[in-house]
């Protein structure tokens, strides 16, 4: 008999999974499970407006490299809108106006 797995059990799995591997899990749902579908950024998106985002999560929203994404950082195109500690955290506006901006280049 085939197991089931639950979506409990694919996020386990997921919270596991190296980095890189898991970056490339959400490029192939995002690309394959709304294909059909015309959703705008707002709608997918749109309930991140005045979240926060790590580093790491920015490097992936902006599908960029964390070494690009610090020299973004270092020159001042991209400023933390604050600090958790010793990590910095961005805030998703200034990111999605970065991303259009970087986007129309």
């Amino acid at each position: 008999m085939a197991h089931t797995m639950t979506a409990e059990d694919l996020f386990q799995d997921l919270k596991h999974m190296p980095a890189t591997e898991r970056q490339k899990f959400f490029v192939i749902l995002s690309t394959n499970a709304f294909r059909d579908e015309d959703m705008s950024h707002e709608q997918l998106f749109g309930h991140l407006a005045g979240d926060e985002f790590t580093a790491q999560e920015a490097v992936e929203y902006l599908e960029i490299s964390m070494s690009t994404f610090r020299r973004y950082v270092n020159s001042g195109n991209l400023t933390p809108s604050s600090n958790v500690g010793r990590n910095q955290m961005f805030a998703v506006k200034d990111l999605k106006k970065f991303k259009r901006a970087f986007d129309h280049r």
